[in-house]
C-alpha cells in the first residue's frame, strides 16, 4: 500500500483516529517544548539546581485547586528591572521600585523573600531599604542591606552577584519581627513582644486587630518598596524580585524541593518520545536484520544468531542493569543502550520464521534462478512481506520502552539529573508523597505515561487491517 492509502485505512478505524490524534498532538507539544526550553540542558542547569527553586513554596498544590473549595494564598513571584521612580542628587541617585500585590485569603503568606542580581558599582557599594506599605496606611520596614565591598586588589567596576542572587527570606531576620511589633504599637496602640510575633510573623505582617481584639486577616492592596541607593552614574542592578510565599502554585503544583512539576513533566515528554522512539527503532532495525539473515542464510550463520539469541532474551536484565549502573553511574545514554541490546531476541526469533516460511515461494525461487544477489532478494522480494509486521512490531516497541524507562527510573536507576516521568515518581514515592496525599506529585506522572502508551496502542491497532488485507473495510 502506498503511504496514503495507509494514512487512509488507519484513520478509517477508531482507534486510527485516536492514535493519529493523540500522536500529532503529543509531536506538537514536544516541538514546543523543546523550543521553549532551548538549550537542552535544563536538567542540570535548572532541574537539578536547588538555587533555582529556592523562592517557591515546597510540597504544594496546583493553583486551580482552589476553584473546587478551599481557601489558600497565591504564590506570586514579582520582578522589576526598571524603577518606578528615581531622585537624582548630584552624580548620585536613588532608584525606588514599587511590587504591588493583592491580599485577600484567610490564611497569611507563608514567607516573604527578596532578592537582586548582577550589581555593577564604580566606588561605594550601593545599599537598599525594603519597606512593607499596608492597606491601613502603616508600613514595616524590612530589610536594611549594603553590598558587599571591594576586596583587596580588586580593580573597579565591581561586579557582585552576576552568577548567584542576593536572597534575604525576609520573614526569617529578628529584626522584621520588631518592626512588626513597633508598627502595631505604634498604629493600633497594641502592645505585642517581638518574641510572640516571632512565632507567626507572616500572620502579624497581614492581620490586624478586629473590633474583638483578636487578630484578623487585613485584606487589600499591599507594597513591598525597595529603595536603593546609587553613589555612581554607572552604578547598576539589572534585577530585582519579591516573593509572596502561597500555598497553592501554577499549573500542576511543586515537589518537595519547590520544583515546578509542570515544567518538569513538560521536558519529559521529548525525552519519554525519544527513549521510546530512538529504543525502538535501533531494536527494530536490529531485530529485523538478523532475523531476515538467519532465516534466508540458514546453516552456521542462523544457528550463530539463534543462539546468541536465546543467550540474550534469558540474560537477568535487572541484575545487569544494577551492576552496570553502579559501575557507570546512572544516564539516559547508558539505559538507552541497553534497553536496545536486550531488546531485539524476541523480533529476530519472529522474522527469522516468516522469512523460512518465505525461502521455498515461486517468487524467491524465480529471483534465484534469474541470478539476483542474497542483498536483492531480502530487500525487494523478502522485506515487502515482512514490513507490516515489523512496523507494528515497531510501534508496539514504543509504549514498552518508555513503560521499561520509566519503571527503571521509579526503581531509582534512572538518570536523577533528569526529569523524566519515571524520574519524578520515584522522587515523590522516595519522599512519601503518596501517603502523605500529595496527589499531584504522583497522578500527572502516571497518567502521561498511560496517555502515551495508549497512543502508540491505538496506532497498533490500526495497523492490523495494513498487516491482515482481510481486515481491511471498503
Amino acid at each position: 500500500m502506498r503511504r496514503r492509502g495507509i494514512l487512509r485505512q488507519m484513520w478509517a478505524s477508531t482507534p486510527g483516529k485516536l492514535g493519529l490524534t493523540m500522536a500529532v498532538i503529543l509531536l506538537l507539544s514536544s516541538v514546543l517544548v523543546v523550543i521553549g526550553y532551548w538549550p537542552l540542558d535544563y536538567g542540570p542547569s535548572r532541574w537539578s539546581n536547588p538555587a533555582v527553586w529556592a523562592d517557591y513554596p515546597k510540597a504544594v498544590p496546583p493553583a486551580w485547586t482552589t476553584l473546587v473549595g478551599g481557601d489558600a494564598v497565591e504564590h506570586q513571584v514579582l520582578e522589576a528591572t526598571a524603577p518606578t521612580q528615581t531622585t537624582e542628587r548630584g552624580e548620585a541617585r536613588v532608584e525606588v521600585y514599587d511590587f504591588d500585590f493583592e491580599y485577600a485569603a484567610k490564611e497569611p503568606p507563608t514567607f516573604l523573600s527578596f532578592s537582586l542580581s548582577e550589581v555593577t558599582y564604580a566606588q561605594r557599594p550601593p545599599s537598599l531599604a525594603l519597606t512593607l506599605l499596608r492597606p491601613d496606611g502603616s508600613s514595616v520596614p524590612l530589610l536594611r542591606a549594603s553590598i558587599r565591598g571591594p576586596r583587596e586588589g580588586e580593580q573597579p567596576p565591581y561586579e557582585r552577584h552576576h552568577e548567584t542572587p542576593l536572597r534575604v527570606l525576609v520573614t526569617a531576620q529578628p529584626e522584621t519581627a520588631q518592626a512588626t511589633s513597633e508598627m502595631l504599637a505604634e498604629t493600633y496602640g497594641l502592645e505585642v513582644p517581638a518574641s510572640i510575633i516571632d512565632d507567626d510573623v507572616t500572620a502579624w505582617l497581614f492581620g490586624a486587630p478586629g473590633p474583638s481584639g483578636e487578630l484578623e486577616p487585613l485584606h487589600g492592596r499591599y507594597t513591598a518598596q525597595v529603595r536603593l541607593a546609587l553613589a555612581d552614574p554607572d552604578d547598576e542592578v539589572s534585577r530585582l524580585r519579591f516573593v509572596v510565599g502561597g500555598t497553592v502554585f501554577g499549573l500542576l503544583g511543586t515537589d518537595g524541593s519547590g520544583r515546578d512539576l509542570a515544567e518538569g513533566l513538560a521536558f519529559g515528554l521529548p525525552i519519554a518520545l525519544l527513549i521510546g522512539v530512538l529504543a525502538a527503532a535501533a531494536s527494530t532495525v536490529i531485530g529485523t536484520g538478523l532475523g531476515m539473515l538467519s532465516g534466508y542464510r540458514g546453516g552456521r550463520v542462523d544457528l550463530l544468531i539463534q543462539r546468541l539469541a536465546d543467550v540474550v532474551n534469558n540474560v537477568p536484565l535487572l541484575p545487569l542493569l544494577i551492576f552496570l549502573i553502579f559501575v557507570f553511574g546512572a544516564s539516559l545514554p547508558l539505559i538507552l543502550t541497553l534497553l536496545v541490546l536486550f531488546s531485539w531476541p524476541g523480533l529476530t526469533i519472529t522474522v527469522r520464521s516468516m522469512v523460512l516460511g518465505l525461502s521455498g515461494s515461486q517468487e524467491i525461487e524465480a529471483a534465484r534462478a534469474l541470478g539476483a544477489s542474497s542483498r536483492h532478494v531480502l530487500v525487494r522480494h523478502v522485506m515487502p512481506h515482512v514490513a507490516p509486521y515489523v512496523f507494528t512490531s515497531l510501534i508496539f516497541f514504543v509504549p514498552a520502552i518508555i513503560l521499561t524507562e520509566a519503571g527503571l527510573s521509579f526503581l531509582g536507576l534512572g538518570d536523577p539529573s533528569m526529569p523524566t516521568w519515571g524520574q519524578v515518581l520515584e522522587d515523590g514515592y522516595r519522599t512519601g508523597a503518596v501517603f502523605l496525599g500529595y496527589w499531584w506529585w504522583v497522578v500527572p506522572p502516571g497518567l502521561l505515561i498511560v496517555i502515551t502508551a495508549m497512543t502508540f496502542m491505538f496506532l497498533a491497532l490500526a495497523m492490523e487491517p495494513i498487516v491482515n488485507p482481510r481486515l481491511r473495510r471498503g
